[in-house]
């Protein structure tokens, strides 16, 4: 268990370097653009979000997890916001959207009977 965790967290540091790691990239592109990094079992998405701190959210898409960190561009300072285990939001069908619903939709394409 202890070898898993470890290769996570490594799997993870790896995955962050490339993606904050090459400010050479990070100043040519526009202003709270993201970027994509992916590893085997791992992606991670890379967003200016101002005041000086990139906004990094990484993926476990065989675990459903998300988790959010925020980068402090000027120490390098690394903290966790959130993680969120997906399972039983994405069975959700329909939560805080306008009409029509995802159900009124499919009444209006289902054949007639």
């Amino acid at each position: 268990m202890r070898a898993a965790v470890s290769g996570v967290v490594v799997g993870l540091f790896v995955l962050l370097a490339g993606v904050v790691g090459f400010p050479q990239a990070e100043a040519q592109r526009p202003t709270g653009q993201s970027a994509v990094a992916s590893a085997p079992d791992l992606m991670a998405l890379s967003f200016d979000a101002g005041e000086g701190r990139q906004q990094i959210t990484v993926v476990d898409p065989r675990q459903r997890v998300l988790a959010v960190y925020h980068v402090d561009r000027a120490t390098g300072a690394l903290s966790l916001k959130s993680v969120r285990h997906l399972q039983w939001d994405l069975l959700i069908e329909d939560y805080n959207s306008d009409k029509p619903t995802p159900r009124e939709v499919h009444a209006l394409v289902q054949p007639k009977q």
